[in-house]
């Protein structure tokens, strides 16, 4: 699959996967900047266009541990028909450093997804589990 991506920046670095078995690409930090309420926004200045019946994951790296860093909504989605500028923003929680210019801050996984039509009912088949919910497993 081709996915086509547009620099918006000349700081702006082509996404990599570090081993061809890995599901996601990294994301480079082209410039990081802080918002007015505190955030770090890692800026990739890249726009993509997902093919439609797709949609594009951006998931935190397991790297992150080394910062104090949370992604603000965990996980970020690029639908199909976005074309504007990906980012991440993250929320820092500590004196961790926070990224700066040329790392490698999220990654990117794009998958196919189903095209879903809700029916309303007025049961639902039974199951295993039924209605239970958290912590109906066991601790």
């Amino acid at each position: 699959m081709e996915i086509k991506i547009k620099k918006l920046a000349e700081t702006a670095t082509t996404p990599t996967k570090a081993h061809a078995t890995d599901a996601g690409f990294d994301l480079y930090a082209s410039r990081v900047e802080r918002n007015d309420y505190g955030q770090v926004i890692c800026h990739t200045d890249i726009a993509f266009e997902i093919p439609p019946g797709h949609v594009g994951l951006v998931f935190p790296r397991s790297s992150i541990c080394k910062t104090s860093l949370s992604l603000t909504n965990c996980v970020g989605v690029i639908d199909s028909g976005y074309r504007g500028e990906v980012k991440g923003v993250f929320r820092q929680h500590g004196f961790l450093h926070p990224y700066r210019q040329g790392d490698r801050f999220a990654q990117l996984i794009v998958m196919r997804y189903p095209d879903v039509t809700f029916v309303e009912v007025n049961e639902l088949a039974g199951s295993d589990r039924g209605d239970n919910g958290y912590g109906s497993s066991g601790q």
